[in-house]
């Protein structure tokens, strides 16, 4: 028994076989809760099935084909690439240009950059209620000074035309700062004789921020854009705290009627809501891929 003990803990010593013991319990939560999960999801695709998991049917692609006739399918994919076509750019060029300003390590900008990261560790949902709050139409104080300046009677999220681009605004001003963070690190890494030697040649802040700092932050600038454009495309809480998807459905985004069609609407079409999550992952991975190649390229042969 001793032998066997001593040759076991020989074994586990060495350090692949310890490292596999210690990844074990994280590599059986990832199969139990995100790949089994993700295989099951795909194959429920093709299947009729409502929320009571009675009466399932093999449809085969009829939950794709009928995908092509839902207007309210379109509707929220279009809402959704508005969306991510607005916030993506905007808020990247809003972070790179605020992450440029406190860069520095003076005291008060420091400051500036912690300020500004408060809104990322607070809750999305905690976020949309206090923003909902403040631009309500009857007592926000939006509202207040909307009067004040001649606006008067702005419905703000009631407005069918605003109430998209004011939670464009409300999702930038609570994300911005992750992104922010993450450039000034970049920024703080680039080499200081790079601009030393573009000044000697002539080179203004323009030129310099054009023809030094961009190359220089290829990669970062690539990432930033790939995980902001993934987790756009994912739209689901503002939205449904702040407009349910109204009005009149223009702020519905694709996740939140995937979870329409399987938990709110009769009679919870689980397989139906499946087949547009897999849309929804296709469309995401091959976008994210674009863009990774993309910025690859641009990583190698520089901003050219």
């Amino acid at each position: 028994m001793e032998n066997l003990l001593a040759r076991a803990n020989t074994y586990l010593n060495k350090p692949k076989v310890a490292a596999w013991v210690f990844l074990s319990p994280s590599i059986l939560c990832l199969l139990l809760f995100v790949f089994v999960p993700l295989f099951v999801a795909f194959g429920m695709g093709f299947f009729d099935i409502t929320i009571f998991f009675k009466n399932i049917r093999f449809v085969g692609v009829a939950n794709y084909r009928e995908l092509l006739h839902d207007q309210r399918f379109w509707n929220a994919l279009k809402n959704t690439a508005y969306f991510t076509a607005c916030v993506v750019p905007g808020g990247t060029a809003f972070s790179l240009s605020v992450a440029l300003y406190v860069q520095k390590n003076t005291g008060f900008r420091r400051f500036i950059r912690s300020l500004l990261y408060v809104p990322v560790v607070c809750s999305m949902t905690a976020m949309g209620i206090v923003w909902a709050m403040l631009m309500d139409p009857t007592i926000g104080i939006f509202a207040y000074w909307s009067d004040i300046l001649g606006m008067r009677n702005f419905m703000f999220l009631k407005d069918p035309n605003w109430a998209m681009p004011l939670i464009m605004l409300m999702t930038v001003w609570k994300t911005f700062g992750l992104s922010m963070i993450i450039f000034v690190a970049a920024l703080q890494s680039i080499p200081e004789y790079y601009y030393e030697a573009a000044r000697i040649d002539g080179a203004g802040a323009l030129t310099q921020f054009i023809h030094v700092t961009l190359p220089q932050i290829v990669p970062v600038l690539g990432f930033c854009i790939v995980t902001s454009t993934i987790q756009s495309f994912m739209l689901f809480d503002q939205t449904y705290i702040m407009t349910r998807g109204g009005p009149l459905f223009r702020t519905e985004s694709m996740v939140q009627y995937i979870y329409s069609r399987a938990f709110s609407l009769s009679p919870f079409r689980l397989g139906y809501a499946t087949a547009i999550a897999e849309v929804l992952f296709v469309i995401i991975a091959v976008v994210s891929l674009l863009m990774y190649r993309f910025f690859v390229k641009k990583e190698a042969g520089g901003m050219q």
